[in-house]
């Protein structure tokens, strides 16, 4: 039982972390090429469960504030990956 739970807990760090190093990525792309590239990719990892960590490393970085889809989309995906990841936790029980 345990095992799901650290299992589930291992996914969330590692999209969240890997949502994270991505748009660091990005920017330092943007500062060396100028071209912004890989928004797909975000959203991608924003979906599976990393919007959290996008939204918190924009500010952090001060990197695509001004981008008004990120800004309204961010928060709307990070509560539904926040309530996604309650229904998780709470449904394991409901396999077993």
């Amino acid at each position: 039982m345990t095992i799901l739970y650290v299992c589930f807990a291992v996914y969330i760090l590692a999209v969240n972390f890997y949502a994270w190093r991505f748009l660091k990525s990005q920017k330092e792309g943007f500062e060396t090429d100028g071209k912004i590239r890989g928004d797909g990719k975000l959203l991608l990892a924003a979906f599976l469960g990393g919007a959290i960590a996008v939204y918190a490393s924009m500010f952090a970085m001060k990197y695509r504030l001004g981008n008004l889809f990120f800004m309204l989309l961010m928060p709307l995906v990070a509560v539904l990956n926040i309530y996604c990841f309650f229904l998780g936790f709470r449904g394991i029980y409901l396999f077993l």
